[in-house]
């Protein structure tokens, strides 16, 4: 193991602490990149009973890096990123892969490469937590918080993965649907 090249990698990657998302918590403080990462991991690794079938380590690994290009561009919304913003990641995901030993960075770029194609049972269960960890995080946040578009997202972001995932993940969906719905209904000043 090269010490130095970890310790590098470690620090850019630290930088997912600071970094912010578009979601505020409901203590009124924006959530970090990687407190949205270690949650999609939990849930991967709670939902590993559901299935038995795919690989839930390696889904919980593809929720750990999944958002690590974002420790140097930050967090752009899906609905606010454009493909150049898509590019731009992608470079930031290359420039901090170069600073790990090469086994490591073929390691790390495999996952990557799994995200990128989509085709996997573990990406895509991966790609519906994620979207599923997005809705719930709103939902937690003061429904004051929400942007006009949101309260339709909120219903629409990720349903067609998590049924592409798994029953057991598009069940998951549907109990955050029901939750966004009882926020909207008690919360949600006229949008119906």
């Amino acid at each position: 193991m090269d010490t130095q090249r970890l310790l590098d990698f470690l620090s850019q990657a630290e930088q997912l602490k600071h970094r912010t998302r578009h979601n505020i918590g409901e203590d009124g403080r924006r959530e970090s990149v990687a407190e949205h990462c270690w949650r999609a991991a939990l849930m991967a690794l709670l939902l590993e009973p559901e299935h038995p079938e795919i690989d839930c380590r390696r889904v919980m690994e593809l929720c750990l890096v999944h958002d690590l290009g974002e420790a140097i561009t930050g967090d752009i919304p899906t609905f606010r990123k454009t493909e150049e913003d898509e590019q731009r990641e992608e470079r930031a995901v290359e420039q901090l892969l170069e600073l790990l030993e090469p086994a490591q960075r073929k390691r790390l770029t495999e996952l990557f490469e799994e995200l990128e194609e989509g085709t996997t049972p573990e990406a895509r269960l991966m790609t519906a937590i994620d979207k599923a960890e997005a809705v719930l995080s709103h939902n937690e946040a003061p429904i004051s918080t929400w942007e006009d578009h949101e309260y339709q997202l909120q219903r629409t972001h990720g349903i067609r993965e998590a049924a592409a995932a798994s029953p057991a993940m598009a069940e998951l969906r549907r109990a955050i649907l029901e939750q966004t719905e009882d926020k909207i209904r008690k919360e949600g000043c006229g949008h119906v």
